[in-house]
């Protein structure tokens, strides 16, 4: 058995474990842990077993690293894989040792890496692999490199999805799942490129919630994954996620990527790498 350590409480630690497990055929064992808010909605989690962290573990290190131990004892889980955050979400495998017979792995993506050290920690766990899904800062790789037996590369692939219904005629198509502040700067920035390209494409949201403040000429679509109306759409406008744009690359001469802040995450690196606009510059 495997245990997925995904926390963190939006949408991409989901996406990600979903996309490594299909990757690595490793779905048919494996449990996920995760504290985020999508965790009961099986579209995103593909109907695979979940152990949701309560809320009432914000911020508490020790009663998080204890419930990981709970949770690994009672799925009897041969493998833990930790997203992202090498010494967890707030530093709780920080120098940890694991479980007789317990094999570690690690999916790591860009960090702020200084940032993280600082809030989490600097000490991590013995690592048997570390599958390296993205470019990483130096001073971050070099960190995993000597907490790791091996560094592997890895290109994810998204586990297949029905078709969506499609979207009739030119449009913009705006992705995120939130908060509404950004959804509701995307779509303002994506009304503006319609604007601005002159076809009379209108603004097609694709969102697991509909904004309250959403302009009346924009439609909204609870679509997930939205992968499958990226062919169609004139435009995509999306953050700067991992997930937006792993799944954008094949469509990046009209993908357009607004970066917003993170605690950890550094979207303004992978926005700058993937040649996009930075924010607020609405243009081509």
């Amino acid at each position: 058995m495997l245990l997925y350590d995904a926390l963190g409480g939006g949408l991409g630690h989901l996406v990600r474990a979903r996309a490594f497990l299909h990757t690595l055929g490793l779905e048919e064992e494996a449990t996920l842990f995760t504290s985020s808010r999508f965790a009961g909605d099986p579209r995103v989690t593909g109907g695979l077993p979940v152990v949701r962290v309560p809320s009432s573990l914000d911020g508490d290190r020790a009663g998080l690293r204890a419930l990981l131990e709970e949770t690994l004892a009672e799925t009897r889980a041969t493998r833990l894989v930790v997203d992202a955050f090498p010494a967890g979400l707030l530093g709780e495998l920080a120098e940890w040792a694991p479980p007789p017979g317990l094999v570690l792995w690690h999916v790591a993506r860009l960090l702020r890496w200084e940032r993280y050290t600082s809030d989490a920690s600097p000490r991590l766990p013995r690592f048997d692999v570390t599958f390296v899904v993205e470019e990483l800062h130096a001073e971050h790789r070099r960190a995993l490199e000597a907490a790791s037996r091996g560094l592997r590369p890895l290109d994810l692939v998204d586990p297949p999805a029905p078709p969506p219904e499609p979207i009739e005629g030119r449009h913009v198509l705006v992705v995120h799942s939130g908060p509404d502040e950004e959804t509701l700067d995307l779509v303002a920035c994506a009304r503006e490129l319609a604007t601005a390209d002159g076809h009379g494409a209108r603004v097609v949201l694709a969102s697991p919630a509909r904004p309250g403040s959403l302009p009346v000429d924009v439609e909204w679509r609870d679509v997930f994954p939205a992968t499958g109306l990226f062919p169609a759409a004139d435009r995509i406008v999306a953050a700067a996620g991992f997930n937006a744009v792993r799944q954008t690359e094949p469509f990046r001469a009209k993908r357009f990527l607004v970066p917003y802040p993170r605690r950890f995450d550094d979207p303004f690196a992978r926005a700058a790498r993937g040649r996009c606009p930075a924010r607020g510059r609405c243009q081509a």
